[in-house]
């Protein structure tokens, strides 16, 4: 779902630059050094993931993994794509660095879109495929999110864009739904082998009362 260089009009992608410095700035206050190795692995399978490419018709689509990265990094999923898209494109030329503003709010955005959908799963009763449910749920609208940034981005740069916009969204139909069940799978294992690596995981305190991680 990368946007390459040549395609979007100047201010679109000053208008993602600034959109990533905000939500960089956002999600990077505070972070614990004790963090770091968790993000780096999770980037690091966000950037393996994105590399490899189906073709589907006249273009190519590809697992995002947007969702898994934001029900497990919460808000730290942003500066974990962010910086995924910025070796993709200083390493491989993928994109391009000219749209790495705009790629990361398309992709990040999304992250942070299934992070705060993910929360919302503490607010249903416990059952045995709730956090396959919300995990599903979280990863198909992050990539639907992720569709209209980018559907967004091609429409404000010209109305010749507005076919090639839809056809994205209808080409990334296939990979909201696998990527909705690969997640949600990926979420019900990590919540019974090894629940802290999920975002927002209601922990008890020792007095017995309960808050989210």
């Amino acid at each position: 779902m990368h946007i390459s260089e040549g395609i979007l009009s100047a201010p679109v992608l000053t208008a993602g630059f600034v959109g990533t410095a905000a939500l960089a700035a956002i999600t990077l206050r505070k972070m614990d050094m004790e963090e770091i190795p968790k993000i780096s692995v999770i980037t690091a399978a966000f950037f393996v993931a994105s590399l490899i490419h189906i073709p589907f018709g006249f273009t190519s689509i590809h697992l995002i993994l947007n969702g898994l990265v934001g029900i497990t990094l919460g808000i730290r999923a942003f500066p974990a794509i962010m910086l995924a898209i910025i070796l993709q494109a200083i390493l491989f030329g993928h994109g391009g660095v000219t749209v790495i503003g705009i790629n990361s709010v398309m992709l990040g955005g999304g992250g942070l879109v299934a992070y705060f959908i993910w929360r919302l799963r503490h607010r249903f009763p416990s059952t045995p495929r709730r956090e396959t449910i919300f995990g599903g749920i979280a990863a198909a609208v992050s990539v639907i999110s992720s569709g209209l940034i980018l559907a967004l981005a091609l429409v404000t740069t010209g109305e010749e864009f507005v076919a090639t916009a839809g056809y994205a969204l209808l080409a990334h139909v296939p990979v909201m739904v696998i990527e909705g069940i690969v997640v949600g799978v990926c979420a019900a294992f990590l919540a019974k082998v090894k629940p802290e690596i999920l975002a927002g995981q209601v922990q008890k305190t020792p007095m017995g009362h309960h808050h989210a991680t």
